[in-house]
């Protein structure tokens, strides 16, 4: 009897061993075939890197040293503008002060200014109607303002013209309607301009001193009428400026 008890019990246990071992194989087989398939693994890649940036993005959020440092370079940087604006203020000042020394000695570009007449001055903008009025050219049909002065001699003859700084001559040209021109450059964009001349004595790149003969007063079709003249303009940053502003004598 109780061999064949034993012998009924041996084919009941030998199914559920090899059950067992069926489920174990098979679950192994299993996560071999899902860790087999590509996307598998740049997925777990990708979401343990989300993880670790999520994890520093807090981390760095809530470390106050960072946050202290973030204000206190922007502050540097501002400063530093404001270093570089202050310096760039002072260096246009400076310029301006050279520039305003240097045309305080200017001259009339004449030896004798009792001797000569104004005949046509500078248009300011901020003078009376009149004098405006009578600061305005007549080219063709259209009135222009003058950018200059011109002086003439009451008896319509030539004179000398005079360097009215220190500079160096810097344009020579023979214009069709202004006349032959010479301009002398003094520095810090002040320069000198002298239209309708005559007997040109100075050459472009040539250094002359105040009180230099630079010509003699001649014609110029633009203003034909005025006979023998010269017309003088100074220039600013290559801006016509009032020669009366620089010039007190």
């Amino acid at each position: 009897m109780n061999d064949q008890n034993k012998q009924k019990q041996r084919p009941e246990e030998t199914p559920k061993n090899v059950l067992g071992g069926a489920s174990a194989a098979n679950s192994s087989s299993g996560l071999k075939k899902l860790f087999a398939k590509r996307w598998v693994s740049p997925a777990i890649f990708m979401a343990a890197a989300a993880i670790i940036v999520t994890l520093m993005w807090i981390y760095q959020g809530s470390d106050p040293a960072q946050q202290t440092t973030a204000p206190e370079d922007t502050t540097e940087v501002t400063q530093g503008d404001e270093q570089t604006q202050g310096s760039t203020n002072e260096e246009a000042a400076v310029d301006e002060e050279e520039v305003v020394a240097i045309a305080e000695n200017m001259k009339w570009p004449v030896a004798s200014l009792e001797a000569l007449q104004m005949e046509t001055k500078f248009y300011d903008s901020s003078a009376s109607e009149a004098d405006k009025e009578a600061a305005l050219i007549q080219v063709n049909n259209t009135y222009s303002p003058h950018t200059g002065i011109d002086f003439a001699d009451p008896n319509g003859q030539p004179f000398d013209v005079l360097a009215a700084l220190d500079g160096k001559v810097s344009h020579i040209e023979a214009h069709p309607t202004n006349g032959n021109i010479v301009e002398i450059d003094h520095g810090n964009g002040l320069v000198t301009v002298y239209q309708s001349l005559a007997d040109i004595q100075v050459a472009e790149g040539d250094e002359v001193s105040q009180g230099d003969v630079i010509a003699k007063a001649g014609r110029s079709d633009l203003e034909k009428d005025m006979g023998v003249h010269l017309h003088f303009e100074t220039r600013l940053d290559g801006e016509t400026v009032n020669p009366s502003k620089y010039i007190t004598e």
